[in-house]
């Protein structure tokens, strides 16, 4: 499935205690870790604007980072963006993890989860002109890999919003931190 090409923002939910420690957080439902809200609360001036949607995941830590970094805006809860279950692999050392095209045991394939949020970020981008997605790092690999071929690369970091662009009419995508001027849409 491809991504429909047109702009948006994404934004990985604050550090939570499982980052911290260096851990598989997968589809394990904890809060923001005490940096995690300041993370969230920072980005708040950078954000302040008016989104054609803001919508995050169905887990806490991208919801609490939503609501952190925009008091005063309207969520859009999509459960079809939360990170990719990792089965018995959920709270293990980073260390442990698979190649993304493997699957855990007891977890969810790749392929299923890249369906299941390339299938939600679609409907968004079809009816709102820039929405801001804030979900998780595994959400990010799925759009790097919709738009660069391989999901591999460096971990996005926690808070810190990415503008994603369709460049040209070909295939190509520009990947940016976000700056609040560049948003003319």
């Amino acid at each position: 499935m491809q991504l429909i090409r047109k702009p948006f923002v994404f934004m990985r939910h604050g550090e939570t205690a499982l980052n911290r420690e260096q851990r598989i957080c997968g589809s394990t439902d904890i809060p923001l870790s005490p940096l995690g809200e300041k993370q969230a609360l920072a980005a708040r001036a950078l954000l302040a604007q008016d989104w054609s949607l803001v919508a995050t995941s169905g887990l806490l830590r991208a919801q609490q980072t939503a609501r952190l970094a925009l008091p005063d805006t309207r969520l859009l809860i999509a459960p079809g963006l939360n990170e990719r279950h990792w089965g018995e692999l959920e709270g293990a050392p980073l260390s442990q993890l698979l190649p993304y095209g493997s699957t855990p045991a007891g977890g969810e394939s790749w392929s299923e989860f890249s369906q299941r949020v390339l299938r939600v970020l679609n409907a968004l981008l079809e009816q709102y002109s820039l929405p801001l997605i804030v979900a998780h790092s595994g959400v990010y690999r799925v759009i790097r890999d919709a738009i660069t071929g391989t999901p591999d690369g460096p971990r996005i970091e926690n808070a810190r919003p990415m503008r994603i662009d369709p460049v040209g009419t070909g295939t190509g995508w520009d990947l940016q931190l976000f700056e609040k001027e560049a948003v003319n849409d």
